[in-house]
């Protein structure tokens, strides 16, 4: 089964963070991101840009409505993502539990993929 890890955070705590902690953490998630690589359990991910680059489509009357940034009532912002393989959602959640910016505030929505057929 296949499951997106999405990685959420408080862009202004983790800015706040000294620049070696940030780097310390980013390191040990380079680490894990080459183990799952080599397991063959990562099939796909990125870090995304800070919320404030992002901009939201809607539809409101027929018509299109874009606004700037994420346009969300949550401190939390969507940061990156993992789109992992795994047996089930037990190792999916083991995981999410190994990712590093947990210790700092993070969280991770662990969530199965379904198939478009």
């Amino acid at each position: 089964m296949q499951y997106l890890l999405m990685c959420c955070a408080d862009e202004a705590l983790w800015a706040k963070l000294p620049e070696a902690e940030r780097a310390r953490i980013m390191g040990e998630y380079g680490k894990l991101v080459h183990e799952l690589k080599t397991s063959g359990r990562l099939l796909a991910g990125a870090q995304l840009d800070q919320s404030a680059n992002a901009v939201t489509v809607r539809e409101k009357n027929g018509k299109p409505f874009i606004t700037d940034g994420p346009f969300a009532e949550t401190k939390e912002q969507l940061g990156g993502y993992h789109l992992i393989e795994c047996k089930n959602r037990d190792e999916a959640v083991s995981i999410a539990l190994r990712v590093p910016t947990l210790a700092v505030g993070c969280s991770i929505e662990v969530r199965p993929l379904l198939r478009l057929e």
